[in-house]
């Protein structure tokens, strides 16, 4: 039986032998259901409509994509401990498997939010790895595996130099990765949509949803900025390909969350 996947947001489902009736994902406010109505394809079906195309962003770090569903992007981290699987897309060919092994394979995947989970388990079975979600967001798991791996708290660190940060806001296990050897050892944080690159590549900025222009509040603005002041980096990589924060990433965040807040708070005096 095949594994439905939503061809709204790319999330997989369970073996079935009919579409699910809905997508619990985009039935919730933070995503959406198209106007075109509710849409499935299969991983076999979306290998014939998409392929993954890679672009390597600084040495050691490689984005992958397909432009499918909300045009989701991957980066493989290779860092001396091992490869990571910085968040997920739904499209898995021959073509990327080969590619990836030959890059030694992946040690660990982790995902920042459930946008991103899409066919994680079709990826956790082709590199047999793991997979680090955190436990604040375990019910939106809509196809359970057992690669999956639970974690609590603030940070967890995968091995030396790379660390799960948990910074809550778009999702309240929304999670961003820590790089310290990236960026020729400035460090790197990989950021997935928790915080959003500007489309001038100047700020980034904070929602809990972005197709439905829901904002978050000053508190947990204010709690990402504090989640991540322990860390020193210079880059950020957000979700899309071009969605790069190149250098004075910690201060560029410092500067986003203080005008986040003046705006929202009406202290900026527009």
């Amino acid at each position: 039986m095949p594994s439905f996947i939503c061809t709204a947001c790319g999330t997989q489902y369970p073996q079935s032998e009919q579409p699910p009736a809905h997508c619990t994902i985009c039935q919730e406010e933070r995503q959406y259901v198209p106007p075109s109505g509710q849409g499935w394809t299969t991983l076999d079906a979306l290998g014939k409509s998409h392929m993954n195309s890679f672009r390597q962003h600084e040495p050691n770090v490689i984005g992958l994509s397909a432009g499918f569903a909300i045009g989701q992007r991957a980066l493989l981290v290779q860092t001396p401990g091992g490869n990571v699987l910085w968040d997920c897309v739904a499209t898995l060919d021959a073509a990327t498997v080969t590619l990836i092994k030959g890059l030694g394979g992946i040690k660990a995947m982790a995902i920042s939010h459930p946008h991103f989970y899409t066919t994680m388990g079709e990826w956790a079975r082709a590199f047999d790895c793991p997979i680090h979600l955190h436990a604040a967001d375990k019910e939106w798991i809509m196809n359970p595996n057992p690669a999956v791996r639970h974690w609590d708290g603030d940070t967890l660190k995968l091995w030396d130099g790379v660390t799960l940060v948990r910074c809550g806001g778009h999702f309240p296990g929304g999670t961003v990765m820590h790089w310290a050897g990236g960026a020729e050892g400035r460090g790197v944080v990989c950021a997935g949509d928790i915080l959003s690159v500007t489309v001038d590549r100047k700020f980034v900025s904070f929602m809990r949803s972005y197709p439905n222009f829901i904002p978050l509040s000053a508190r947990e603005v204010r709690g990402i900025g504090a989640a991540l002041q322990p860390f020193s980096f210079d880059t950020i990589y957000g979700h899309y390909f071009t969605s790069v924060i190149a250098s004075g990433g910690k201060q560029v965040l410092e500067k986003s969350v203080e005008r986040y807040i003046g705006a929202i708070e009406g202290t900026r005096g527009y």
